[in-house]
């Protein structure tokens, strides 16, 4: 009898302790879904930016003290 209610006892605790992991988890998976879903919108804003700054696509080509291109654009 002792040894019944012991486990009934520790089957309990368990149970508490597993919902309490659960409800954890969850919460931990709705802060990401924020994280995401903000990171995402930051993500889109930057490339849009990205292309209102240089509509023509050539992303990623520039160099730094690219003096021919500084010549052409009457800078020099």
């Amino acid at each position: 009898m002792l040894i019944q209610r012991a486990i009934s006892l520790y089957q309990l605790w368990w149970m508490f302790r597993s919902h309490r992991a659960q409800r954890l988890a969850w919460d931990d998976a709705a802060e990401a879904r924020v994280a995401r879903a903000r990171s995402e919108r930051l993500a889109e804003e930057r490339l849009q930016a990205m292309l209102d700054a240089n509509p023509s696509g050539q992303l990623g080509n520039a160099k730094l003290n690219d003096w021919d291109a500084l010549r052409r654009s009457g800078l020099l």
